[in-house]
């Protein structure tokens, strides 16, 4: 019992940083329908930036808070430098142009920063917390909260507001949306900063759990565009549940067969997808814009 709820805990943790990396993948599928393969590296930015603010003796929620605003700015640029530009070309054109953001954004930070792994300290202590022969460090609550209260904000803003609604549209039908007056160019703006944000703030929240270095941003856009695929890409909800049943999958695969085997999770889960249920287990068998 004690294992199983070891590894659940676990599981949940990374899983909750992978919907996350997921809902920055759905968001901005939804405004524009990019596929951003640099979404991985706005994780990166977030956890690394801030760990140089903070030896550089910044306190630690003010050298998030410029992390995040970093990304955010990386992110308006990503949009407004390479994706606008290449506006009405092929999906696969788009894809490269991401890939390619995501190596310069990459290789900008190794020459910044550093090749070495860093940590942050954790926000509640290192002192982990028993329940029933499991030990759940604080962090990871840390880390599980901060993802609910993001998916719940982003839910409520887009149900809510005004300007959720004008992303909703955009959304539906950009075309139309345009011919109602919305600015599409800001909400596509918009969907990039706030994915941005999205991935910086689960950086830093898992940073002092997993480490962090210029290099991870790759496998996390990896795994969480699995965790998208799976839950159904375009579904915010598809995005949280697929991201948290990867990270499940993942740990238990760790605890029960092998870690090596670990990271090739996502490659199976994106295959079995692929040729059982394209569609994901919350997305529409096709996307249609009326």
């Amino acid at each position: 019992m004690a294992e199983f709820l070891q590894l659940l805990f676990a599981g949940l943790t990374i899983g909750a940083v992978y919907a996350l990396v997921a809902l920055g993948f759905t968001l901005i599928f939804q405004a524009s329908e990019v596929i951003n393969f640099a979404q991985g590296e706005f994780v990166m930015l977030g956890g690394m930036v801030t760990v140089f603010a903070y030896k550089a003796g910044v306190p630690l929620p003010l050298a998030a808070l410029f992390a995040v605003a970093l990304a955010v700015v990386v992110g308006v640029a990503l949009q407004r430098l390479a994706i606008e530009p290449a506006k009405g070309a092929s999906v696969v054109a788009i894809i490269i142009v991401t890939i390619g953001a995501s190596i310069l954004i990459r290789g900008i930070a190794q020459i910044v920063f550093d090749k070495q792994f860093h940590a942050l300290p954790a926000f509640s202590g290192d002192e982990p917390i028993r329940l029933l022969g499991a030990a759940i460090l604080p962090q990871s609550l840390w880390v599980l909260f901060g993802a609910a209260v993001i998916v719940l904000g982003l839910r409520l803003f887009m149900e809510r507001t005004l300007f959720g609604a004008a992303v909703r549209a955009t959304a539906a039908n950009r075309l139309a949306a345009e011919l109602v007056g919305i600015d599409t160019r800001r909400v596509l703006a918009f969907a990039f900063a706030v994915s941005a944000a999205i991935g910086a703030i689960g950086g830093i929240l898992v940073t002092p759990i997993t480490l962090t270095s210029y290099a991870v941003g790759t496998l996390l856009a990896l795994k969480g565009f699995a965790a998208a695929m799976l839950g159904g890409i375009g579904s915010p909800v598809g995005a949280v549940l697929g991201g948290l049943l990867l990270g499940l999958l993942e740990s238990f695969a760790a605890g029960w067969i092998s870690s090596t085997y670990k990271d090739a999770v996502a490659f199976i889960v994106i295959l079995l997808v692929l040729f059982v249920l394209p569609q994901g287990l919350f997305g529409r068998r096709a996307i249609e814009r009326v």
